[in-house]
This record gives C-alpha cells, structure tokens and sequence, in this order.
C-alpha cells in the first residue's frame, strides 16, 4: 500500500506564520498581559519586558553588534552586544542566553544580573517606539562570535575610550545609552576595571 503524504496548500484564510508575542508589563515590571510585536512598538508604544546583554572579554573590551540592514526596527545601527524580548512566560536570564546563542552563534562564560531599566525612545528613522521595561546582563564572551546575518550585520570590540569615539561618529540605537549607563556599575564589577569603564 503506497504511503500517503498530507500536503498542505496555503488558501486565503489562512493566517501565515505565528505573531510574535510580547509580554506587557505595568511600571512596577509585573505581567499584566501580551500583544503582538509590532503592534506593541507603534506609537506611542506599549510598555513591555525585554533584554540588554553586555559581554565583555578579558581584556575590557565590550562586544558591540551592528544590527542587519535587513530589520525593521532600527536597521543598520550599532548596539550592545545583544538585546531582545523574552517570550510570555519566559525568564529574561533564559530569553538573553537563546537570543545571544540565536544572533551571535555564541554562549557567554559568564552572565549575571544588572538590575532592570525603564525607558521610552521613539526612533527617529522608522517611528517605532521603545516603551521597554529592560532587563540587564552583563558577562564574559565565550567563543568567538559567529554572527547570524539575517540578524547581525558586523561586530567591533571596544575600550570605553574607543566607544565614545565610535558613538560619536557611527549611528547608535536610540536606547544604547541608557541601557550602558544602567549597566555600568556592573560592568565595572565584572570587568575589574580593565576597559575603562
């Protein structure tokens, strides 16, 4: 008896690919419910749970990524090393481990907590707003990183000396500053103080 195969054809009624989901949060970071990505970043933006990661290596120096021209949020600018949003119900330690391994090809060696961070940055190029309640890590790189390029345009590791250099001549996000200067206590504590920060 030959062997059957289900093919699924795509109709109009059908949907696509799942939405992405946000968790939504109020200002003190507790979940108050979910919408879907985009929607959560039109304005003026729905305040929302993510993630900063800052990975530094044994010298000080801080990984940045320069996120694909491909996205549609804030193509082409230079970031920390890793940032993102954890799914409902997912901790943020758990959501900044996968999305560095997914974006970076990498694992950190190290990664800890660094508080949290409330902001709200419209950018200016698409429209989209940042109304993010932020989760901070900091950590040690692992292995070299092997870039995704769907998500990844290119990376640079930096002294804080050579960051100021580089923020003032190459665009940066619009949220890359108030999660470094949240996170830079911690980054001195990690780093030691080699890298200047």
């Amino acid at each position: 008896m030959p062997q059957r195969t289900d093919v699924t054809t795509a109709g109009p009624e059908q949907a696509g690919p799942e939405p992405i989901l946000l968790e939504l949060v109020d200002e003190d970071g507790t979940t108050i419910g979910t919408a879907e990505k985009l929607s959560a970043h039109q304005a003026p933006g729905r305040l929302h749970r993510a993630f900063s990661v800052f990975l530094l290596d044994t010298e000080g120096r801080l990984l940045l990524q320069q996120r694909a021209a491909g996205k549609y949020h804030s193509p082409g600018v230079w970031s920390n090393t890793c940032c993102g949003h954890p799914y409902p119900g997912e901790p943020p330690f758990v959501a900044a481990v996968r999305r560095t391994a997914e974006e970076l090809g990498t694992a950190p060696s190290l990664l800890r907590e660094a508080g949290t961070v409330r902001y709200n940055h419209p950018d200016p190029v698409s429209g989209l707003v940042e109304q993010e309640y932020n989760h901070l890590f900091v950590g040690l790189t692992g292995n070299p990183p092997a870039p995704d390029p769907e998500e990844v345009g290119a990376t640079a590791l930096v002294t804080a000396e050579e960051l100021v250099r580089r923020h003032a001549a190459d665009p940066f996000s619009a949220w890359f500053m108030t999660v470094l200067d949240a996170a830079r206590p911690t980054i001195r504590e990690v780093t030691g103080g080699a890298g200047g920060w």
